[in-house]
């Protein structure tokens, strides 16, 4: 009787530990993106000159959107190395889809783009969760599979922007309040997927499924559906990203998105999802997205040769993996000590 007291105690202590830490490490990564902005700016003002501040903004949507996504999955404790491919294919359908008729309104574009995108997350979420395949092995077959579609589809050809309604190519170009309208779409998603994670229940149970599957199964959560509808979800983000791409470029082709996956995972590593699933928020996975970003826009002021860039994200990896590791193996050792020292 007396471990039952003293165990829940132990658990929710260790529990709000992680968090703390959690929170500190998003702090950390925001404090990195701050530091590198202004010893860049120092190195040369025009850095953050209006259109420096507005193409740093527009850099770091589609990744967002697309780092928000594969949070999701991660934290199901799964991954998605297809992203890239789905956020391509969406792109050239989109600018398809405009080629093809016309006069289609601008919103109907936009749905067809994230249908398109939910459709490929739920061939990989079906996969997953129905086949019982391993979510690296499908999701790796999709990406070839995705992108040899959009091979097919292209033919060799794009769509350019005189393809396009002036409509559509403005959503590339328009603010809201000062802000470039595709940053302020991704900033909604943001917001929007971290308070269904913190405020709802089937939020709270990814992280459920992510921390122990077999114990979210017995305690009557939905794990296969919960899992299909995070790839639908992220296939989805992966689409919207593929619309918001073509509309800023206006030029699209089958290699839209080709090694973003990469990128991606990294992004939302840095930030602080975990692998190993169970632990991370879509605004460490954001924050993470703006660092990387904001590192390629920098190494060319600095005059630092673009190999250091992938040195640099390979190196952010490695140690948000070791810090994962060490924060696990730390709350293991105080979930074991707890009763103890009671």
């Amino acid at each position: 009787m007396t471990d039952t007291h003293t165990d829940a105690p132990a658990v929710s202590a260790t529990t709000g530990r992680v968090r703390r830490t959690r929170r500190v490490r998003e702090l950390g990564v925001l404090l990195a993106v701050v530091l590198l902005i202004a010893a860049t700016w120092l190195n040369n003002p025009g850095f953050l000159s209006s259109q420096g501040v507005r193409d740093l903004f527009l850099g770091a949507t589609v990744l967002s959107v697309l780092a928000v996504g594969q949070a999701l999955v991660l934290i199901t404790k799964n991954v998605d190395l297809s992203v890239g491919s789905v956020m391509g294919l969406s792109a050239f359908g989109a600018g398809t889809l405009f080629v093809a008729f016309p006069g289609l309104p601008v919103p109907a574009v936009l749905i067809a783009g994230v249908a398109l995108g939910a459709l490929c997350g739920l061939v990989n979420g079906f996969l997953v969760t129905f086949a019982q395949v391993p979510a690296l092995v499908v999701t790796l077959g999709t990406l070839y599979a995705f992108r040899g579609l959009g091979h097919w589809w292209a033919d060799g050809g794009q769509v350019n922007a005189h393809d396009m309604p002036s409509a559509f190519l403005g959503l590339g170009r328009s603010s809201l309040l000062g802000v470039p309208l595709p940053a302020a779409v991704a900033i909604v998603v943001v917001v929007g997927v971290g308070l269904f994670l913190s405020h709802y229940c089937s939020g709270r149970e990814l992280y459920a499924i992510g921390s122990n599957v077999e114990a979210a199964r017995l305690s009557g959560i939905p794990v296969g559906r919960r899992v299909l509808a995070a790839f639908v979800a992220n296939g989805a983000l992966a689409g919207l990203a593929g619309v918001l791409f073509a509309a800023r470029y206006g030029t699209v082709d089958s290699t839209v998105g080709f090694g973003m996956e990469l990128q991606v995972v990294a992004a939302a590593v840095v930030g602080g999802v975990a692998i190993a699933g169970g632990v991370g928020t879509v605004y460490g996975a954001a924050l993470g997205a703006i660092l990387l970003t904001t590192i390629t826009a920098a190494l060319p002021i600095w005059r630092i040769d673009q190999f250091w860039h992938q040195a640099v994200v390979g190196a952010l990896i490695l140690a948000a993996i070791g810090l994962d590791r060490l924060l696990a193996l730390r709350s293991a050792r105080r979930l074991r000590g707890g009763p103890r020292g009671s």
